[in-house]
């Protein structure tokens, strides 16, 4: 336990931390959570709570009864609590570490006789219409079972109520108590795929009454499932694994039965997961068609009345160019030189006349043959 005890220094000395909290963006962002110590411990034999002693008996009391198991419960505890624990019940360095520094992705490992899980519940959140994850870490050995619980959800009370109303099954063991811990996170993804899936029927009427600000409600969206689908993949391979090697860990036939319901469930889960991505995708996609469309409505309106605009410069221009002539000719023959031929010719005035009307009936007749009149 050396290597414990100086993660758990490192830790309250700000001098280290783990590589999957330091890659989480978010990890610096959520604020300290106040610590608890344990929620529930109790002994249980032939499925019956047989004691509840303290943290620090109930290593005794398992020892000094025969055929028991021991149920604790931890809630955000501090270092030092887990490490007690971890020396009492003989649980793998690697695997306390990892309770320890949390924000571990869903796993299953095996250190010896003591199987490691790593849980990642989640809950939907009405009001803010989005996902909460949370992160349980679960120990089960041959005659214990240990939670250690980083967020809010699940509400382990409820399973361990549920248990020690069932006395046959709870008297299956540990396995049985880390199935029925698991069904509880898989039931739990229910309501956050009913969430989802109301939030993306919403979307889609949102993209087709063209609503402000809908691409950004995808993006987001498909962040929530993409961490939802990182939650519930692992499960799948998890239980499929956990059924495999039920023989040689002498699992329970009847737990064995209830694994596979909860696979059952989890791949649900994944296939509904794995569906809301591609739907959002194809969402993504028909509001980028139809944004493009708009914006080719918009430009094509702009080009209309651009072209509407040119018509009528051209036709403003073309009259401007027909009165130009007589007036250039009239302003030339108003100048009232004593020295202008034209003046005192008898045929002038018509001639002048006659000019300005030819010069105008020419670019009339030009100008509306290159449709500018």
């Amino acid at each position: 336990m050396r290597s414990i005890l100086s993660l758990v220094r490192g830790r309250s000395g700000g001098e280290r931390d783990s590589p999957e909290r330091s890659m989480d963006p978010r990890a610096d962002d959520q604020p300290p959570s106040p610590r608890s110590h344990v929620i529930d411990s109790a002994i249980y034999v032939d499925g019956r709570r047989d004691a509840t002693p303290e943290l620090t008996d109930a290593f005794e009391f398992l020892k000094n009864t025969p055929g028991s198991m021991a149920w604790i419960g931890f809630y955000r505890p501090e270092d030092a609590v887990i490490v007690d624990v971890a020396e009492e019940f003989d649980l793998h360095e690697l695997a306390v570490e990892d309770a320890i520094v949390a924000h571990q992705r869903p796993k299953a490992d095996r250190y010896g006789d003591t199987l490691f899980v790593v849980l990642r519940p989640a809950r939907y959140l009405d009001e803010a219409e989005e996902v909460d994850f949370g992160e349980l870490h679960v120990f089960v050995g041959q005659n214990f079972v240990i939670t250690v619980r980083h967020s809010e959800t699940p509400d382990l009370s409820q399973v361990r109520r549920r248990m020690e109303s069932d006395p046959e099954l709870l008297a299956k063991g540990p396995q049985a108590v880390f199935y029925a811990i698991l069904d509880a996170v898989v039931d739990g993804y229910a309501p956050v795929v009913a969430g989802l899936q109301n939030d993306i029927d919403e979307i889609e009427v949102e993209v087709f009454d063209n609503k402000p600000g809908v691409s950004r409600r995808i993006y987001e969206l498909s962040r929530e499932v993409i961490e939802f689908q990182r939650a519930t993949q692992p499960l799948l391979v998890m239980i499929e694994g956990l059924i495999a090697g039920a023989p040689k860990y002498g699992m329970d036939q009847e737990v064995q039965r209830h694994l596979r319901d909860v696979a059952d469930h989890a791949i649900t889960v994944a296939e509904r997961v794995s569906g809301f991505r591609q739907m959002l995708h194809d969402i993504l996609v028909v509001n980028s068609t139809m944004v493009a469309q708009a914006q080719n409505e918009h430009m094509t309106n702009l080009t209309e009345v651009s072209n509407a605009q040119n018509e009528e410069v051209k036709k403003i221009s073309a009259w401007a160019a027909i009165l130009f002539a007589p007036t250039l000719v009239g302003t030339i023959y108003g100048m009232n030189f004593e020295v202008m031929p034209e003046i005192h010719w008898w045929f002038g005035y018509p001639f002048a006349v006659l000019l300005m009307a030819a010069v105008c009936l020419t670019l009339y007749v030009v100008f509306k043959r290159r449709d500018w009149l």
